[in-house]
């Protein structure tokens, strides 16, 4: 798969097995995670892959729109050292694992992080230390059934040459 196809056919599942994820699968996905682009090249970006079930499970009842998290296979957390662009290099980081989930076959959803009322409980139940944010949490998995991508809006409708 091409990186234009991964990009067109990535989506938002919200629908999971429970089926492991292969350990080479997901350091994989974090490794591509860590190659993203870092603004003064501080990567301030950490993982922490949480497989066990009991772990998804706290994931999954304290976010507020992460419930799938528990029967994904794997979530990965996304945390960053509070640095001048953390939600910047996080978020690169994120789409990165995302893009190369899809492009090993698996499927995933980005939930929500960063500025979230639960994003202290989060760090504080991984043992975190002081100095990081919660950036986000990417369930990873096989689908149960078959997700279907929204449409986006056109191309015409976003796209503005010189000015708005």
């Amino acid at each position: 798969m091409d990186a234009i196809e991964c990009i067109n056919t990535r989506y938002s599942c919200r629908n999971y097995r429970t089926q492991p994820v292969p350990r080479a699968l997901l350091e994989q996905l974090v490794d591509a995670g860590r190659r993203a682009p870092s603004g003064r090249k501080e990567e301030p970006v950490e993982f922490i892959v949480a497989t066990r079930q009991a772990d998804r499970d706290f994931l999954a009842k304290i976010s507020t729109a992460g419930k799938f998290i528990a029967q994904a296979g794997a979530c990965i957390v996304v945390i960053a050292r509070d640095t001048t662009y953390y939600l910047e290099d996080g978020a690169a980081a994120v789409e990165n694992a995302l893009l190369a989930a899809t492009a090993l076959g698996l499927q995933s959803c980005w939930v929500a992080g960063d500025k979230k009322t639960y994003a202290g409980d989060i760090l504080r139940h991984f043992g975190v230390p002081a100095g990081f944010k919660l950036v986000a949490m990417l369930a990873i998995g096989y689908a149960s059934s078959p997700c279907r991508q929204p449409p986006h809006r056109p191309l015409a409708e976003v796209l503005h040459w010189e000015q708005f």
